[in-house]
């Protein structure tokens, strides 16, 4: 393969080939799946794609060959399928992780595609990463000195794409699989956002939509519609009962005349007594006012527990309106992923906020200086 791929590493190596040649029952024996015993790829890769929550995914399967080709095709295939779904995640931050493949030995990788390509995963069946904090450190590295044919094995690779993404204002983790080896995750959101996103066709910040019940109506308002009863005068309207209306029927005077032919004598009829209006209903008692609350975040003062680096941070920003990695490394030394990773930290438990590429001090987190 072309060596522009992978620029600083030598030539395979001259028994690289026979490996490769061996017969499939040569390693039917169980030696070549030895951990420490690179031998040759024998695990196909999957990529899968989520296009539809509804739908299951697109599966692209990448048969084993030689190293470098099995390499240069899961990163060229990955790179090529995410930015199909709009993926703003580079090719040379791909290409890194999927490097990290050779430290599992190629056991069952498994590439999944989600949230329109801008989150992806990478899993595998390896040994796994014991020490996860250290892999995420500049010149910590697990490569034999037989990998180091195939990458570089200077501990860069992790370290890169995690300052890469925290500045971008994406994210890195690392997670043990369910039964063995590792996942890692890189996605252009935070980490919380990128957790929802990683169920298929959920759009990160959605918020499901609940009914909400309906409430009866409060004081101030018109309850009801009124009906007109005979007569002019409006009844209230009470729900749940049949309105009834008796009109006054006039009255006539009896008389007493026996005989017939005489006339009758009338009477004015007198007019239909109103009906007395509902009396007014009385204003309600003003509600006492609520005893006033302590902020919530004071609840979470005496459930904080800072590291070593938390109060580090903390101190510089007691005489410094703002941090970031570039002044805690020329303060205090160490690598700059350690104090993004211990920045973002400090962003979940809501003591700082982050605006661009800066962080800044949260009302909870005032109190901590």
């Amino acid at each position: 393969m072309d060596h522009a791929f992978y620029p600083f590493v030598d030539n395979t190596p001259q028994d690289a080939g026979e490996r490769d040649e061996k017969s499939p029952e040569s390693s039917q024996d169980g030696s070549s799946d030895s951990q420490g015993d690179l031998g040759a790829v024998r695990y196909p890769a999957r990529i899968a794609i989520y296009d539809d929550a509804a739908a299951a995914p697109r599966v692209v399967v990448i048969e084993p060959t030689d190293i470098r080709s099995y390499l240069e095709e899961i990163t060229a295939t990955v790179n090529r399928l995410a930015h199909e779904q709009g993926s703003q995640i580079p090719f040379t931050v791909i290409r890194e992780i999927v490097e990290n493949f050779i430290h599992a030995y190629f056991i069952a990788p498994t590439i999944t595609i989600l949230d329109e390509g801008n989150t992806l995963r990478f899993s595998d069946q390896g040994p796994g990463i014991q020490e996860k904090d250290l892999a995420m450190e500049y010149g910590t590295t697990s490569a034999t000195e037989e990998m180091k044919h195939y990458i570089r094995g200077v501990g860069s690779g992790l370290p890169y794409v995690q300052q890469y993404m925290t500045d971008k204002g994406g994210s890195l983790t690392i997670e043990d699989n369910i039964s063995g080896g590792t996942v890692v995750t890189i996605s252009t959101r935070p980490k919380e956002d990128a957790e929802r996103c990683a169920a298929p066709g959920k759009a990160a910040g959605a918020v499901p939509q609940t009914a909400q019940p309906q409430m009866s109506q409060g004081y101030g308002q018109v309850p009801y519609p009124s009906q007109q009863a005979p007569g002019g005068y409006p009844q209230p309207y009470m729900p749940g009962y049949q309105q009834y209306y008796q009109p006054v029927q006039p009255q006539v005077q009896q008389g007493f005349y026996p005989q017939q032919g005489y006339p009758q004598p009338t009477y004015r009829q007198q007019a239909p007594m109103p009906a007395s209006a509902p009396a007014a209903t009385p204003a309600p008692l003003a509600a006492p006012a609520p005893e006033q609350q302590p902020p919530a975040w004071t609840a979470e003062l005496g459930r904080i527990n800072l590291s070593d680096r938390s109060q580090t941070i903390l101190e510089y920003l007691s005489a410094h309106e703002m941090v970031g990695p570039t002044e805690l490394v020329r303060t205090y030394g160490r690598s700059a992923p350690t104090w993004s990773r211990e920045l973002a930290n400090m962003v979940q438990m809501g003591i700082l906020k982050k605006v661009g590429q800066k962080y800044y001090l949260t009302q909870l987190g005032q109190n901590f200086v």
